[in-house]
This record gives structure tokens, sequence and C-alpha cells, in this order.
């Protein structure tokens, strides 16, 4: 597979897996806001951009962190590199550009998530609710994925598309983990609380994640369980663990295919191998936010090996 088709793919999962993770941030805030101020709390949608990464290029334009200005930014406004409307397009143009390495079901998803945002960025902001927004956004992400999963060949691309999946989903998870416990919960006291219950709650059903957690655990929520559930918990379709063991499977399945190991498979079987030995108690030792702090830089190094071993030279 040329280089070029195999980025194509690679970033057309990435942008579409950044797509749900921008609308499951705005959902974090909304479910946040509905919450009674505490006093010393922060601004709420603030650690939202922080996560993202993008909160500069926020305050540049925007000014105050307000609900209004999150949302436009978070999901219509084209400078924002993460937003939903740049995510779905860039996932769209990466799909038109190698269309004949997609069966007629991606494209279709892919082409109709896409024109169904022209007619909402159309739309009267006052009758779109973010709800509307956040949904819709779920579900089209879902039928591009559902359509790979369904209809595509076992082969190269069908690795590089879950790749990026992958590597994608890994660095999200952690980053929406960072706003709950480090930015979100405003003073050291209200560890175990109401508000870091309810907090850890409204993480899990942003993540999709409640039921699930509850069936793996059942009882009190608890900073410890969730930690394990998103972190080391290999049933959890969105864990740290798991997404980082999917990326080492697609990688060795390349590395066998091309009958060559590269330095892209060494660097993600060291990662794996670091949270296979790992426990909770290991994490919050380390400290959660520090943890993670250093997880989102470890995947970035092995989406920099992936690039230069298997996609260099082209532009994403």
């Amino acid at each position: 597979m040329l280089s070029r088709t195999a980025a194509n793919l690679y970033w057309l999962a990435r942008y579409m897996e950044r797509a749900e993770t921008a609308a499951r941030l705005l959902e974090v805030g909304e479910r946040m806001s509905l919450m009674p101020n505490t006093e010393g709390n922060r601004n709420e949608w603030e650690p939202l951009l922080q996560a993202a990464g993008t909160y500069a290029g926020f305050k540049h334009k925007y000014g105050d962190a307000v609900q209004r200005n999150v949302e436009s930014f978070m999901f219509f406004d084209r400078d924002n590199p993460s937003s939903v409307a740049t995510c779905i397009a860039g996932a769209r143009e990466n799909g038109r550009v190698v269309r004949t390495a997609l069966t007629t079901q991606v494209w279709d998803a892919l082409n109709t998530a896409f024109q169904e945002l022209k007619a909402l960025e159309r739309t009267a902001r006052s009758e779109l609710p973010l709800t509307t927004l956040t949904e819709w956004t779920l579900r089209h992400t879902a039928q591009v994925r559902g359509a790979i999963d369904a209809t595509l060949l076992r082969n190269d691309g069908y690795d590089f598309l879950n790749l990026g999946y992958f590597l994608e989903r890994a660095d999200n998870t952690a980053r929406l983990m960072d706003v709950k416990y480090f930015v979100l919960l405003p003073r050291v006291e209200f560890v175990g609380s109401g508000l870091d219950n309810y907090q850890w709650t409204t993480l899990l059903r942003a993540l999709s994640a409640h039921r699930a957690f509850h069936w793996a655990y059942g009882g009190e929520v608890t900073a410890g369980k969730i930690a394990h559930f998103l972190i080391l918990n290999q049933q959890c379709p969105r864990s740290l663990r798991t997404c980082i063991e999917g990326a080492t499977t697609h990688l060795e399945r390349l590395s066998r295919g091309y009958s060559k190991s590269t330095a892209a498979q060494t660097k993600v079987r060291k990662l794996y191998g670091e949270l296979a030995e790992l426990s909770v108690d290991d994490v919050f030792d380390e400290g959660l936010h520090d943890f993670l702090t250093r997880f989102i830089r470890e995947v970035a190094t092995v989406g920099a090996v992936v690039h230069e071993v298997y996609l260099s030279g082209d532009i994403r």
C-alpha cells in the first residue's frame, strides 16, 4: 500500500474519533454546568478547552469561556483543528482521496455525515440545542465505524484505519479523565464528596460507559474503581490498556503483512508492557494527572514513529 493511501486511511479514522471526543467533551461541560456552583469552583468550560489543547486558540478568538462560545468553537469553528466540523470535513476529504479503498457503505456514511453537517451549519443556532449536536455527532461517528467493521476487508488498509482509531481513542480517553480529576474538581477537600462522585458519574455517562461500569463493578462509584475501569480494564472498550492493545495488534498485523518489524512495533509493545504491569495504586502513587500527562506524551510519540515509519511523505 502507498504511504499516501495509508496516511489518508489513518487520518480518516483519527478525525472521526476526534470529532466524537469533541462532542463528548461538550456533553461533559453541559452536565457539569447543571450542577449548582460550588464555592471556589472554576469555570467548567475552560477545562474542556485545556484538555483538548485548544484553550489558547479559543482565548485569542473569543475571550471568555462562556457556554455559547465554547459550543461554537468546539462544534462549528473551522479555525479550530479539533472541532467537530473540521474533523468531519477532514475525514470526508481523506476518504474522498482514497475512495477506491473504501466500500460504498463506508463512503456513504462519511458523505452523509458531511452533507448533514453543511445543513447544520446553515441552521440558526437557536434551533440547535447542544444535545441535538452531540447526539448527531455520536450517531454519525458510530455509523462510519460500524460500516468499516462490517464491510471492509481485513487487509492493511483496515489495519491503518484501526491503528488511527485506537491511538486517537487512547489519547482522548486520557484527556477526558484529566478534565475530571485534575481541573474540574475544585479543591482537595471535595475528594470523596457528592460533587466528586457526581463528576465521576458524569464522566462515565459522557463516555457511554456508565452501565458497563456497573456491570463490571457494581456498588459505589469510587475514583479507584473508575481509574481501573478506564485505564486498566481489558473489558472496557475505551480503557487505555484496551486501546494500546488494539494498536499493538494492528501494528503486529502490519509487521507480519510486510514481513518487517519496525520501531513502531517496538515502541507500542513497550507501552503495552508498562500498562500490563501497572496497578491502580501505581497510578495514584505517581499522581493521576502526572500519569495521564505522561501517557498522552507517549501516545504522541507512538504516533510520530508510526508516521515516520509508514506515512512519511504524506500531507495530513
